[in-house]
């Protein structure tokens, strides 16, 4: 969790709607378009096309990050914004250059012509123009742009619908190769994008060339977890290291519910909890052959336990419904004590709303768990990066390195001069420091939006909630704890083209459907097993399986 999610509420929002959909292989389907490229599989083929890694060091962050692994990483953590602010970029990057850029907007759009986009322009050394666009319908706005060939100098495609703007086959075709630029020893040109971690740089890497400009990258990426009141749990003595196993966590709901008063131990759950069962991610490899998630026997365990679950009278009616867009009113109002979401969730704005319900809020997280409560706990890990931009193929060389010198100032770390500007604006204009925070002013809540720029490129992700130390202090110590358990899945990071055909019997919607009913009690286990041998055959899931068998899993290894 970084600034940008401090500041992004979408995020939370956008990473729990496409859920582990966007945590898996990054799909994108042929249609009658240019020809797909695969995923980049082998680690040959990648140590001549990634980025050299080169951390940066100009700014000192207060909780050290931890490692896991290899591409495993705690994200950094900030008790306070650091008062001096250092300079991470020497004289004006651009050389005057003009360029259009279009990134999705939750929020409102600022006027086109503001003092904030001015003073971007007059730092960035070029004429940037900027073209927010509505975030709720940037999946069906680009696909036209693509159409008709007229995308803009500069886009920001989110890797969760790279299969619905078909990003595998506007690369190399509209999108423009950033290897010659960008791999290997080249990106130390441009420091700040060389501390981007390798693995963010991964998810944009197609058909073995480099296209895709990372943002917000983390080394601790999972689909979510699972949240409580920690509050309420420390008023009842309770504390989360107890709760080691699925069958703890089902006495847990019993002591916690009291339907009389209007409170139920659970949301709804089964997303962030399934893998604990030992189900994958999406693809297992057993022996040398391909087995989907719908074919484990833990896959079924965990349907199970959600069902039991629903059926125990410990989930709340609302979530039974299917209500999910009120569940964090549920959770700050004390009606859950369990939930779940994004790790996104966990920044200051939570708190803050949170305690506009409740004084005494405050957000905690179960430790990952093996349901046995035997096995080694472990989660699947997400993509390095899931925002990435992209250049046009019609730039020039030197325009794209122009733009590339751009990136390399909006990428700046946490807390520096640049990343300041970026983010909050000019001093004095759009922001104040109060109490050492950098506070909008009237000008600055209308003109910067900090879902803009930080689109087309930005600094690995940062742990902050400036003023409220503790939220940092317990996220950190959170994923601290946690790191370990982080694995990598089938496929992990690798983009997969695929036919329109696989794509759709990837999204499987009727075994989709026959889980939400099995985990919300109204369908049993049964009735999904009959929804999957139903996919398998009639749904295209067997070919599915045969054909990322043959081509990914013979021709790209797994990823891992």
């Amino acid at each position: 969790m970084g600034n940008e999610l401090n500041r992004r509420s979408f995020l939370n929002a956008a990473v729990s709607a496409a859920g582990l959909v966007a945590m898996g292989p990054l799909l994108s389907a042929c249609g009658s378009g240019p020809a797909q490229r695969a995923g980049v599989g082998s680690e040959a083929a990648l140590k001549a096309v990634l980025p050299a890694y080169v951390p940066n060091t100009s700014i000192k962050p207060d909780i050290p990050s931890v490692a896991g692994g290899p591409d495993v990483m705690t994200n950094p953590g900030f008790l306070s914004y650091p008062a001096n602010r250092v300079a991470t970029v020497s004289g004006i990057p651009g050389k005057g250059g003009t360029y259009s850029a279009v990134t999705p907007l939750w929020g409102t759009i600022p006027p086109a012509d503001n003092a904030f986009y001015a003073a971007m322009n007059k730092a960035l050394g070029v004429q940037l123009e900027m073209k927010p666009a509505d975030g709720n319908n940037y999946n069906t706005i680009i696909p036209t742009m693509t159409a008709s060939k007229r995308l803009p100098d500069w886009i920001q495609l989110p890797t969760w619908w790279n299969s619905q703007m078909n990003v595998g086959g506007l690369v190399g075709n509209q999108l423009a190769d950033l290897t010659p630029f960008l791999s290997g020893d080249n990106i130390k040109k441009y420091p700040n994008l060389a501390a981007i971690p390798t693995a963010a740089w991964r998810t944009g890497a197609w058909g073995e060339k480099l296209y895709g400009i990372p943002s917000f990258a983390t080394g601790f990426q999972i689909a979510g977890t699972l949240y409580y009141r920690r509050d309420v749990f420390d008023a009842k003595g309770i504390t989360a290291d107890q709760v080691k196993s699925a069958d703890d966590l089902m006495r847990l709901g019993k002591e916690l519910t009291d339907a009389k008063s209007g409170v139920w131990a659970f949301d709804d759950v089964y997303r962030y909890l399934y893998t604990s069962f030992g189900a994958p991610l999406k693809w297992r490899v057993d022996n040398g052959k391909l087995v989907h998630l719908y074919e484990t026997e833990e896959f079924y365990a965990a349907l199970d336990w959600n069902n039991r679950l629903a059926t125990s009278g410990y989930v709340h009616p609302d979530a039974l419904a299917g209500d999910n867009a009120n569940g964090n009113t549920r959770f700050f109002g004390g009606k859950t004590l369990i939930s779940s979401g994004g790790t996104g969730t966990w920044n200051l704005a939570d708190l803050q709303s949170g305690r506009a319900a409740d004084p005494n809020y405050r957000r905690g997280a179960f430790n990952i768990i093996a349901a046995d409560g035997k096995s080694t706990p472990r989660v699947d890990m997400g993509a390095g990066a899931s925002i990435m931009s992209y250049l046009n193929i019609n730039l020039k060389p030197e325009q794209i390195e122009e733009c590339l010198a751009i990136a390399n100032y909006l990428a700046a770390p946490y807390g520096s001069a640049e990343f300041t500007m970026v983010n909050f604006g000019v001093e004095g204009t759009h922001f104040t420091m109060v109490d050492g925070v950098p506070t909008a002013t009237e000008a600055g809540k209308k003109e910067v939006q900090a879902q803009t720029y930080p689109f087309l490129a930005a600094p690995a992700a940062a742990v902050n909630s400036p003023g409220v130390d503790f939220v940092t202090k317990d996220y950190c110590a959170w994923q601290a704890a946690n790191v370990k358990a982080l694995a990598k899945p089938v496929f992990w990071n690798m983009n997969i083209s695929m036919p329109q055909a696989q794509a759709t019997a990837d999204a499987a919607q009727q075994v989709e459907d026959a889980m939400r009913d099995c985990i919300h009690g109204k369908k049993s286990v049964a009735e999904v097993k009959d929804a999957v041998a139903s996919w398998k055959t009639s749904g295209g899931g067997d070919k599915l399986i045969q054909w990322t068998n043959d081509n990914v899993l013979q021709k790209h290894g797994t990823g891992q």
